[in-house]
């Protein structure tokens, strides 16, 4: 006679740890895949715009609507993976993610493009957070500390080489490859996850509970706020209609959001994570963290272009030089990890990360890859000192269902802070930059005839090959303007990177107030 007992839920912390690695390294590669394909087309977008005939205003939608779809999928993963289990949700992610990839490369127009990619990071975003919770559902003991430390360099080293993997791609065999690269791994993720993944069961009823109205809510307040944060500094902000219409949208979603993740009967997302204070102050952390590390990973190739004028290969060349140093601090933060508190480990790296970019405040116009090696390897090192600590403190302590939904929305607060971080220090640095030109204006003025006599004698140098006097003049003319505008932008620089110094150094007064956690234990069983 047949057992019609329904089988026992699997046991991830049971399984054997050769299958516990090659689980989490395929999810782990998974997860890599779709956050380097966020910068991945940054060193590119000149030439994708060639290519397809797009307008300035219309190619930075390629990065946009990445952005704001992955946003909308990171939360609503947890709801998915309890719904279609952990193996189907991450092989369906990686495939539609493959696929995607593959008609990004295939696209014909800008408009094509732009539908293609916001698939892409809506399909892939669910890879992001899923492998954080079946990491710690996994491990136990020192293994379960590495966790935080891996997935922290992976979620930091990926953006941070995407614009050196994307130029080089570019440069060695057109644009297209950038997308076309992922076809291979992704088919090899999505085959392997199916094969290897059994960590849970899907409840497939919960698809009949989805509270669309909640979904809906959720994703135009994400793109909303992600919309009003990428057009906002260059459209002067709410003087711009559609982008006050944007914000008014996102604020009004937001209140429907909450009301319908207290309210509903089927909430997509749960907000009980934000119960617990410590969970609470570690997003404030990840918020930060994310701000500065999107921030400055932004800022010193915007540098290096604008004020020194280096080439994508000398740009990528210089930036790798952090990832680099936080593949070296990784062991070193783990094995921390393992033995002092988390709260002490990020009250020390909170300060290093804002010592980096203190340092980084000092540049001049000469800076390059020499200047740069000290505070960009300083900034490497501390980001790990932040990431391992912030991610013990966020989860450790979660039972499963309820930790899907703690590293969804932790893990959110991350991209949020980077989407905000690069909004602001765009902003901050437009209006430095006048604010400086406009005080070398005003000290040349003082400055009695020295700037009159300045170009005159660069005129009267440009005589052999300028042989027009009133000519000569205006190029001299230019060349001033030119190396004021490089000064004045340097300057701008600086004050953006002692402001982010200053944000991080506040932030370190709320490590004491958080619960001392460690993650040398499994979570607690699910309550169902």
């Amino acid at each position: 006679m047949r057992d019609t007992r329904e089988a026992p839920p699997p046991n991830p912390a049971a399984l054997p740890d050769r299958l516990k690695f090659l689980i989490f390294g395929v999810m782990a590669f998974g997860q890599f895949m779709a956050l380097l394909d966020i910068q991945i087309v940054a060193a590119s977008l000149n030439d994708v715009q060639a290519g397809l005939s797009a307008g300035p205003d219309e190619i930075s939608w390629i990065q946009t609507g990445y952005l704001m779809a992955e946003l909308l999928m990171i939360p609503f993963s947890a709801f998915l993976t309890q719904a279609l289990s952990t193996r189907h949700l991450f092989a369906l992610s990686a495939g539609l993610f493959t696929l995607s990839s593959a008609l990004c490369g295939l696209a014909w127009d800008i408009d094509s493009m732009i539908l293609f990619r916001v698939i892409q990071g809506f399909v892939g975003g669910a890879m992001v957070p899923t492998v954080f919770a079946t990491g710690f559902a996994m491990f136990t003991g020192k293994q379960r500390a590495m966790i935080p430390a891996i997935l922290g360099m992976v979620s930091v080293l990926a953006p941070t080489m995407g614009p050196t993997v994307g130029g080089w791609l570019t440069e060695a065999a057109g644009w297209r490859w950038i997308f076309y690269i992922n076809i291979l791994p992704g088919v090899a993720v999505t085959l392997l996850s199916l094969r290897l993944i059994d960590v849970d069961r899907p409840n497939l009823s919960m698809l009949k509970t989805i509270d669309y109205s909640h979904l809906v809510a959720m994703a135009v307040f994400l793109g909303g706020l992600e919309y009003v944060l990428e057009e906002g500094p260059r459209h002067d902000w709410f003087g711009d209609p559609a982008i006050a219409t944007g914000a008014w949208l996102s604020a009004v979603a937001f209140v429907l959001f909450l009301e319908r993740s207290f309210r509903s009967g089927g909430p997509i997302v749960k907000l009980s994570p934000f119960r617990k204070p410590t969970f609470v102050i570690a997003c404030v952390f990840n918020l930060v963290i994310g701000f500065g590390i999107y921030a400055s990973t932004y800022l010193v190739p915007v540098f290096l272009g604008r004020v020194r004028g280096c080439n994508s290969l000398e740009i990528g060349t210089t930036v790798v030089v952090t990832g680099i140093a936080q593949l070296a601090s990784t062991v070193v933060a783990a094995r921390l990890s393992q033995k002092v508190d988390p709260r002490l480990i990020i009250a020390v790296g909170l300060p290093l990360f804002a010592a980096s970019l203190f340092w980084t405040s000092h540049l001049t116009p000469e800076w390059g890859f020499a200047a740069l090696l000290g505070p960009q390897a300083l900034r490497g090192f501390s980001i790990m000192l932040c990431i391992v600590p912030s991610v013990t403190l966020a989860l450790g302590g979660f039972a499963m269902a309820e930790l899907r939904y703690a590293s969804g929305l932790f893990n959110l607060m991350r991209n949020l802070g980077g989407a905000i971080g690069i909004a602001v220090v765009n902003t901050w640095l437009g209006d430095s930059t006048r604010i400086a030109a406009a005080r070398i204006g005003e000290s040349l003025g003082r400055a009695g005839r020295a700037a009159p006599d300045f170009i005159g004698r660069l005129a009267s140098g440009l005589a052999d090959r300028v042989p027009d006097p009133a000519q000569a003049m205006v190029v001299a003319q230019g060349e001033l303007a030119r190396v004021v505008g490089r000064y004045a932008a340097t300057l701008a620089f600086n004050d953006v990177f002692r402001l982010m110094s200053w944000m991080f150094l506040a932030a370190v007064v709320l490590a004491p107030f958080c619960k001392a956690t460690k993650l040398t234990a499994a979570p607690p069983p699910d309550a169902h």
